[in-house]
């Protein structure tokens, strides 16, 4: 598991919010025309514990679609600030296509945005996870400026199937939260080139999923 207790001491102070919890993080349910999808959507735009929701569109990667083949299109994105309540009410209303769940071990920085929240990116970690790695990720990334937060963190899937796969890098993920009135596209297309000034440094970040904000809901 990627450990980066002293992350944040990399970053410019004036980027970077006040302490923050090792308990929030994402939840990514698919959002289908069924009763388990229409109570989850209900449970969490009551609940105090989910501090934004959206409506999103998913593009799996390659890499992606070979450990997660069994998906939807379209996707309830929740930002949470307690994992356990949140997972009681994900399993509660789990269904046969996965619920991805990221949970945050810990945040690069956090930088005051005006804009909407446009586009979230999901990569994981092949392996150069030491502190002095992920100080040069989290040091490349706070240079691109549409990056409102960037967190490390780990993959928990609920599903009433077994998938097929593990996915063997669940505990190295990182996490880019964009924000920009720019379209889906342009925002894929700067997060690419965000991977590959990454990859000059040596660390190679790899593509999961990325997850269109189309409106929101919460």
């Amino acid at each position: 598991m990627i450990t980066t207790p002293h992350i944040r001491k990399y970053i410019d102070p004036d980027l970077v919010s006040g302490a923050v919890s090792s308990e929030g993080g994402y939840v990514c349910a698919p959002y289908l025309h069924n009763e388990s999808a229409s109570k989850l959507k209900e449970t969490l735009e009551k609940s105090d514990y989910v501090d934004d929701m959206y409506l999103a569109t998913a593009t799996f990667s390659e890499d992606g679609n070979a450990y997660f083949p069994s998906h939807t299109n379209t996707y309830l994105l929740a930002r949470f600030k307690d994992q356990k309540q949140t997972m009681k009410q994900v399993e509660r209303y789990k269904q046969d296509k996965p619920t991805f769940v990221f949970t945050r071990d810990d945040e690069f920085f956090e930088r005051l945005s005006y804009q909407k929240l446009n586009l979230v990116s999901v990569y994981y970690l092949e392996y150069g996870n030491s502190e002095s790695d992920l100080s040069d990720l989290a040091l490349t990334v706070a240079k691109r400026q549409r990056v409102r937060r960037a967190e490390c963190g780990s993959l928990a899937l609920s599903s009433t199937e077994t998938p097929k796969f593990t996915f063997p890098y669940g505990d190295n993920l990182v996490v880019l939260e964009v924000s920009s009135e720019n379209s889906h596209q342009s925002d894929n297309k700067y997060c690419e080139k965000t991977r590959r000034e990454v990859a000059r440094k040596g660390i190679r970040l790899t593509n999961l999923m990325n997850l269109s904000v189309i409106e929101q809901i919460k």
